[in-house]
C-alpha cells in the first residue's frame, strides 16, 4: 500500500494514454482518477477521525496535483469540510464540482472563492478543463428534492475524459429511472457503494446505500469494463462485504470485470478498441 509522498509520485509518474485511465483507492468512496492528462479527486475523505478503520492515505498539504475534485454530497466522509480549504490552498488550479444546490452555502462556509466551485444538478452536463460531467441524481435511502429549487442534495457524476467514460455513483439506492440515466451512455468504469442498509443503521442516523446484490445487477444491467464496489472499509458500524459481492458478480455476470482494490495500490483500465 502506498502512502504519502510514495503515493503522490506514483500518481504523477503514471502515464495513461487516450481511452485509458488509471484509479487509486483511498479508502471508504474516495478515489483518484488519471485520465487524459488530468487528476481527478472524487470524494475525499481525509480526516483523521478516531472510529476510521483505515488512515488517511493522505495528507491534504501533499495533494498539489489536483485539476477537478468533485463532491457528491455534504456529508464529512464525501464533502470533508475540514480538508477542503487545504486542498485549495495546495492545489490553487483545482475546481471543486459539487451538487449546485450547495454552491453558496459551501463558498461562504470554507471561504473558498465562489468562482472555484462548479455546480452540478440532475441531467446537466459542465465542462471544465475539457473534461465533461453529467451530474445523476443519487437517493441517500431517499431521492430528496429541495422544494424551493428542485436541485438535489445528493448526486453521482458521469465524467468523461480522456476517451473514457465512468460513473461514480455516490452514496445512492437504486430508484425507478436511474439504470434509464446511465444507459445513455457507454460506461467503462462503475464506483458503486455496497455498504447496504437496515432498519437499525438508519435508525442511528446511518444513511444506507444499495447492497452489493443491488450494486452487483446495476453493473450486470450496463456491462461497464470495470466495476468496483466502494463504501465497505472505513467504519465497523457501517460495513459492506467484498467477497460476497465479487462471489455474486462471478457466479452471476462472469464475462465483467470486477476489482476488490487495494488501498492506495493503481488499477489501469484501457479501454477496448
Amino acid at each position: 500500500m502506498l502512502t504519502g509522498g510514495d503515493l503522490i509520485s506514483d500518481i504523477d509518474g503514471c502515464a495513461v494514454g487516450s481511452g485509458e485511465l488509471a484509479l487509486w483507492w483511498l479508502g471508504q468512496h474516495s478515489f483518484v482518477v488519471k485520465a487524459g492528462g488530468k487528476v481527478l479527486y472524487f470524494d475525499p475523505f481525509l480526516s483523521p477521525l478516531v472510529h476510521r478503520q483505515i488512515p488517511p492515505l493522505l495528507s491534504p498539504r501533499q495533494i498539489n496535483h489536483a485539476d477537478l475534485i468533485l463532491g457528491t454530497h455534504d456529508h464529512i466522509d464525501h464533502i470533508d469540510r475540514a480538508v477542503w480549504p487545504v486542498l485549495a490552498d495546495a492545489s490553487p488550479q483545482a475546481k471543486f464540482v459539487i451538487p449546485g444546490l450547495l454552491c453558496e452555502r459551501l463558498a461562504d462556509d470554507l471561504r473558498i472563492p465562489a468562482g472555484r466551485f462548479v455546480g452540478a444538478d440532475d441531467g446537466v452536463t459542465v465542462e471544465v478543463d475539457g473534461v465533461r460531467i453529467t451530474g445523476i441524481a443519487a437517493a441517500h435511502e431517499f431521492l430528496d428534492r429541495d422544494p424551493a429549487t428542485g436541485r438535489y442534495p445528493y448526486l453521482g457524476y458521469v465524467v468523461e475524459a480522456g476517451g473514457c467514460t465512468l460513473y461514480h455513483a455516490g452514496d445512492t439506492c437504486i430508484y425507478e429511472g436511474l439504470q434509464t440515466k446511465l444507459k445513455r451512455r457507454r460506461l467503462d468504469v462503475m464506483f458503486l457503494p455496497i455498504n447496504g442498509r437496515d432498519a437499525k443503521r438508519l435508525g442511528s442516523g446511518c444513511i444506507g446505500n444499495m447492497t452489493y446484490q443491488e450494486a452487483a445487477d446495476l453493473a450486470g444491467a450496463l456491462e461497464p469494463g470495470l466495476v468496483v464496489p466502494a463504501h465497505w472499509d472505513m467504519f465497523a458500524s457501517n460495513p459492506g462485504d467484498p467477497s460476497a459481492f465479487a462471489e455474486y458478480m462471478r457466479v452471476k455476470y462472469p464475462h465483467l470485470r470486477a476489482c476488490i482494490c487495494k488501498h492506495g495500490q493503481c488499477v489501469r483500465f484501457v479501454r477496448p478498441r
